[in-house]
């Protein structure tokens, strides 16, 4: 019962974020409207998995969550490239950080989406 509540909970935190995102920058950008895609998609197969849904095939999900993950760790490289400052502070630091905070935010949602597609 308390898993679910976490999920439901980290459902919100990312519809949140992604309603937030959009209003904010409106993607204005085509690989910015790509990751909003991406990340839609993603966010309903979270959703099937925490409603216990089958909306499309396993196959489907599968290839989402292996092409979602490359593209929001390449993405979110990308950006983090774009946004870095050389202040000092040496860049592996700042990279490390960069890793942690992404596998924070994103983590549990290529877990609930790899327990969706492959198990």
């Amino acid at each position: 019962m308390m898993i679910e509540i976490f999920w439901l909970c980290y459902l919100g935190f990312l519809a949140i974020a992604l309603i937030g995102i959009f209003l904010k920058e409106g993607y204005k950008t085509s690989f910015g409207i790509v990751d909003f895609v991406f990340s839609l998609i993603t966010w309903i197969g979270l959703f099937c998995y925490v409603a216990h849904y089958q909306f499309l095939p396993l196959v489907v999900w599968k290839l989402v969550f292996i092409f979602g993950l490359l593209f929001d760790v390449g993405y979110s490289y990308k950006k983090f490239n774009e946004e870095v400052r050389y202040d000092g502070e040496p860049f592996y630091v700042k990279l490390a950080i960069f890793g942690i905070t992404l596998s924070i935010l994103i983590g549990p949602l290529y877990v609930g989406l790899f327990n969706y597609a492959f198990k």
